[in-house]
């Protein structure tokens, strides 16, 4: 068999380990990382295009590809751009139903407040490529971005001999303002602290490599950027309700993303649990990646999991907080109630993890190796910044000005008291001029 049945209270100290404390493999690289980093902080184009010879093989000409991507579009055939068209404008209406309203409020006489929302100026997103396509992970970058009201989105992704149609289509689609050919850890540095030919922006996002997630460790502090994801993960909860073959088929599709994926099911039934990895083992026979699938369901980090109770089985997955959550029980809103950490959630047997992926709306850009306990994924919040706006009258600093004063007398900060004090005593002269 692939993949083993395990008790989750048989788990000792190593697997819990493998489970939990999952590793994006970015801190083997960061040395090298940081050397690419320097060279193109240095010398802009210069290095950029050394690397990229050297890394992706490829000589490239002029770096910005813009126009590419909108005859890549024309050029597209009928039935894929539809697909692309579908799945972007439903990433676009969920997106939209995001942004944030400007609202203000009076929270007592005379003292008003309130928070108003405003786009950042320039945000860089990488998307994937090179001899891959990955015109979803485009549309899941570009479009919140745009939605959000970005002034300018750059876009980079790995150049190759001949660009992927699909995403460069994808990219137009989504609306970037400015797309490179170039990706790697010199794409983010690129975008971080610009070059002669790619503009320099506020935040980066995006998925890619652990060259990419280093490189974004790297240039965090002096960019923002949205998190330092890892390889593909997911969670499937099920009970004796669930159909072994759909959960098996979530964990084969996410082990066909890439080696150091983690997949696993959880379930309070031994005969489900020994169904689910008898169809795993039978279902990544007949996956074109295999060899991929079956080294990610031999790893330490997969495996089909019994627990002793519904509970049991929660509080592993609440523990393990993971990017894709499939919930397939006989209450699904029941155990969702109770899980607070998780990337996306998948309910009932008809929402697949592709689903999400592709053309749903909701975001596939998420938190991996437990970033769900402290974050979520990529969305329209993700660009914009907030601005607390108040407004006090008299009346409204007079009943706060004896706490003020206190407060910052307290601290040793008498001006800041006294800006206070001589506002209050400013109104109490113009009162009695009145009189």
């Amino acid at each position: 068999m692939t993949i083993d049945v395990r008790e989750i209270s048989d788990l000792g100290p190593d697997d819990r380990v493998a489970f939990f404390d999952r590793d994006a493999g970015i801190e083997g690289v960061r040395g090298d990382v940081r050397e690419i980093v320097d060279r193109v902080r240095e010398e802009g184009d210069v290095a950029v295009r050394e690397f990229t010879s050297d890394f992706d093989d490829v000589e490239v000409g002029n770096l910005e590809i813009t126009d590419a991507c909108e005859r890549a579009y024309d050029d597209l055939e009928q039935e894929l751009r539809d697909a692309i068209e579908s799945a972007a404008a439903n990433v676009r209406e969920f997106h939209a139903a995001q942004v944030p309203e400007d609202w203000r409020h009076e929270f007592s006489d005379g003292r008003e407040l309130g928070r108003r929302f405003r786009p950042i100026d320039r945000v860089g997103v990488y998307v994937p490529g090179g001899e891959a396509a990955y015109p979803s992970s485009a549309l899941m970058g570009i479009i919140p971005a745009v939605v959000a009201g970005v002034e300018h989105v750059s876009v980079v992704t790995p150049p190759a001999e001949e660009l992927n149609p699909a995403t460069l289509a994808a990219i137009h689609v989504a609306g970037a303002d400015a797309v490179y050919s170039v990706g790697g850890a010199q794409a983010v540095a690129a975008l971080a602290y610009g070059t002669e030919s790619i503009t320099r922006v506020q935040k980066i996002v995006g998925p890619g490599n652990k060259w990419v997630t280093a490189a974004k460790a790297e240039v965090r502090g002096d960019v923002e950027i949205d998190f330092l994801a890892g390889p593909s993960e997911v969670v499937v909860v099920a009970d004796d309700t669930a159909d072994p073959e759909l959960v098996a088929s979530e964990l084969v599709a996410q082990a066909e993303h890439d080696p150091n994926a983690s997949v696993v099911a959880v379930t309070d039934d031994e005969e489900t649990a020994t169904a689910i990895a008898a169809a795993a083992d039978s279902q990544a026979s007949e996956r074109a990646r295999e060899d991929v699938i079956r080294e990610v369901l031999e790893s330490d980090a997969s495996g089909v999991l019994l627990a002793r109770s519904m509970s049991e089985a929660i509080l592993f997955t609440e523990e393990y907080a993971p990017e894709h959550l499939s919930i397939l029980v006989s209450d699904d809103e029941a155990v969702l109630d109770r899980i607070d950490s998780a990337g996306s959630v998948f309910l009932g047997p008809e929402t697949p993890v592709a689903a999400g992926d592709y053309a749903s709306g909701t975001n596939h850009v998420l938190p991996t190796n437990g970033g769900a306990r402290v974050t979520g994924g990529l969305s329209v919040e993700t660009f914009v910044r907030s601005t607390t706006v108040q407004r006090l009258s008299s009346d409204g600093l007079a009943d706060l000005g004896e706490t003020v004063t206190t407060l910052a007398e307290a601290e040793g900060l008498d001006a800041h008291a006294e800006s206070v004090r001589i506002r209050l005593a400013t109104d109490r002269e113009a009162e009695q001029e009145q009189k």
